[in-house]
């Protein structure tokens, strides 16, 4: 119990009984609680609210508020759905929503009448229904269009809060639909919201929060989140980053500018060679801005080696997208330079990419490992060495006979890659197949069996067996059709004779495809492609 309270009492937190409707309604129209711009916008529908009103009006849990309570008012500030809020009063702070802004949003419209919407409203018309059956399941409450509305069934339940329209809804009522309605009126006037409140001016506290709701499965927009903080009239991060997508798009790396999340740990990589939340929501906002062209560079650069040295060509092709994070750090340089390596250098960077890859580097402790690969960046850009690539990796022949051919998986995209430095060659006329294109329009197509699937299920083969990946190369849809659903000692006449050891050779394939003895050839084929991993891993 006393971590606990300490935790408490570092991050300021208070866990409060909840409000009531009426004075998060005051607090919402006076400007007190307010909405900060990294919010999404309201989208919850008309049902939706009705199915909130009906979980309040039976003591269902909906989620709780959590606020952050500042002194700080942000630059940018998002209205409460189609409401604009009144500036509050400077002397007192804003608790701003980080997360319950669509429950929040909907009960002030249904309940609040003193703010005029800027748009049409329909969602917030919300009526008790007397005839519904007080049934646990079903709601008892109903989002009608006006001219579905019958008041001798319908109350709106929108005059609750105001005295002189619930006076005139309630005028025709007969004694018993009075009474009844007194009862709902009283559950919403008794009904509290559940709130949770973080008292902090501390934008790095703010950040443990913000991930932790993320983390729950609440979609809260972290670019939006660093804007409002970076925000000026010379300077809007996300126009920079579009800039930076279209930058990026003749090379085939667009995704990398539009993917945001990405972007901003690059940022924080760069600027504060650190990675994680807290430091990306405590850059300072005239720093990012003034080092930005550095920012820029430094992915620039990543996408360029990636390309040149790896065959990548997309975004997609990455085993981990989060490889770029240290390697934009390698590159960040200011103004119009560009980070000369040297060989020693590039085969470092190489090893700790394969190493990276065939160790899984990323799948966990992905924080840890970015942010000491971040620091071992900036060493062997500064001091010419490093220990970037000083970590274990080892790959044998399981690897590659036990994992099935899946294109979104990380193991097939090392793969991919691995084959993809042997330069293949198309299956039927022995051509360079040209990667750029094929990389690039990265899908399930552009690889096909080695040995038929349907020759092997024929065979008796397990489907996992036909599916792995020592089982795939390089072959467009097109090669895969002329080659046919046959034995491979068959397919083997319709290739060109004098181009099948090259093509064996550069597909890591050794002699024994064509005997069709299928577990020889994995065998086989597992230790030549185990033996290009090695050489990878180890030496480059």
């Amino acid at each position: 119990m006393r971590a606990v309270a300490s935790a408490r009492s570092l991050l300021g937190a208070e866990n409060l009984d909840g409000l009531s409707i009426r004075k998060v309604i005051d607090q919402a129209t006076s400007g007190s609680i307010r909405i900060p711009a990294f919010q999404r916008g309201f989208v919850w529908d008309a049902e939706r609210v009705a199915y909130l009103m009906d979980s309040i009006y039976k003591g269902y849990p909906f989620g709780a508020l959590i606020l952050w309570r500042t002194k700080e008012q942000l630059q940018s500030e998002r209205q409460l759905g189609p409401f604009t809020l009144p500036q509050n009063d400077p002397d007192y702070p804003i608790d701003y929503v980080l997360d319950g802004q669509q429950r929040l949003t909907s009960i002030f419209g249904v309940f609040q009448s003193d703010i005029t919407p800027q748009e049409p409203v329909e969602w917030n018309k919300i009526y008790f229904d007397f005839e519904a059956s007080p049934d646990l399941q079903e709601s008892q409450f109903l989002a009608l269009p006006d001219e579905k509305v019958d008041l001798e069934k319908h109350f709106p339940i929108g005059t609750f809060f105001n005295v002189t329209a619930y006076r005139q809804a309630t005028a025709h009522l007969d004694a018993e639909k009075l009474e009844l309605i007194d009862k709902v009126q009283a559950e919403f006037k008794e009904a509290t919201i559940p709130v949770q409140s973080i008292a902090t001016d501390n934008r790095a506290k703010v950040a443990i929060v913000f991930e932790r709701v993320n983390r729950m499965g609440v979609e809260l927009d972290t670019l939006q989140l660093l804007s409002a903080w970076t925000w000026s009239e010379e300077f809007d991060l996300q126009e920079r980053f579009n800039d930076l997508a279209e930058d990026l798009r003749p090379f085939g790396f667009e995704d990398v500018g539009e993917d945001t999340n990405l972007l901003l740990r690059c940022c924080a990589a760069i600027i504060a060679h650190d990675a994680s939340p807290s430091a990306l929501i405590g850059l300072n906002g005239s720093e990012v801005r003034t080092r930005f062209q550095e920012i820029e560079n430094g992915i620039k650069g990543a996408v360029d080696f990636l390309r040149k040295n790896l065959n990548i060509e997309s975004l997609n092709n990455l085993p981990y997208a989060t490889l770029i994070v240290a390697l934009s750090v390698f590159f960040a340089t200011p103004g119009t330079t560009a980070v000369k390596y040297t060989e020693t250098q590039r085969k470092q960077l190489l090893r700790w990419f394969w190493r990276s890859c065939f160790s899984r580097r990323y799948s966990a402790g992905v924080l840890r490992n970015m942010n000491r690969d971040i620091a071992e960046a900036v060493a062997l850009r500064t001091s010419g060495s490093s220990s970037i690539d000083q970590f274990s990796a080892s790959v044998d022949s399981e690897y590659f006979l036990n994992q099935s051919f899946s294109v979104g998986t990380v193991s097939t995209r090392t793969f991919v890659l691995l084959l993809a430095q042997q330069k293949p060659l198309s299956f039927v006329s022995g051509s360079p197949i040209t990667l750029a294109k094929v990389l690039q329009n990265y899908n399930r197509n552009e690889f096909h069996h080695l040995y038929p699937r349907a020759y092997l299920k024929q065979q008796g083969v397990k489907a996992e067996n036909i599916n792995a990946l020592v089982n795939f190369a390089f072959m467009s849809s097109q090669d895969n059709k002329t080659l046919g659903g046959v034995a491979p000692s068959v397919y083997r006449q319709t290739m060109d004779v004098n181009a099948t050891p090259k093509i064996l050779e550069k597909s890591l394939c050794p002699a024994s495809l064509f005997e069709d003895d299928f577990e020889k050839f994995s065998d086989e084929r597992a230790a030549r492609l185990v033996s290009a991993a090695k050489e990878l891993i180890a030496t480059q």
